[in-house]
């Protein structure tokens, strides 16, 4: 239950964010995308801390792709195509890689980082 609220929680900032954002009235956070990439890698390599560690990521991964879909035509804009099934790791796994492949960018926010992610690995095809 308390997920379920932190998964609601965390789609509504986003979705807040967002819409600040594209009225010019707010700025992203200081959460960098290395600071995100640190607890999605634990989550694959760590045997007693990972679950905790990939919880963390994939609720931000969530917020954000569930504030994207409501806000932006299903999440169809921009040539963005989520996937169906297993859109958590997917997503993960696609933000790992290009925060290792874009290391020089890591100091960005995260949602730069992950919208970056975003366009690269998900386009509708």
């Amino acid at each position: 239950m308390k997920i379920r609220k932190l998964q609601g929680a965390a789609a509504a900032l986003a979705a807040a964010a967002f819409l600040a954002g594209a009225a010019g009235a707010a700025e992203l956070s200081e959460y960098t995308s290395e600071e995100l990439y640190n607890p999605c890698h634990e989550g694959d390599n760590e045997a007693r801390w990972g679950a905790v560690a990939e919880t963390e990521c994939e609720q931000y991964l969530r917020g954000f792709t569930d504030a994207y879909i409501l806000i932006v035509e299903k999440g169809a804009a921009d040539g963005i195509c989520l996937p169906d099934v297993n859109r958590d790791d997917e997503v993960r796994w696609a933000f790992m890689k290009w925060t290792v492949q874009n290391f020089d960018e890591r100091h960005r926010p995260a949602g730069e980082g992950v919208m970056a992610t975003l366009k690269e690995n998900f386009k509708c095809q």
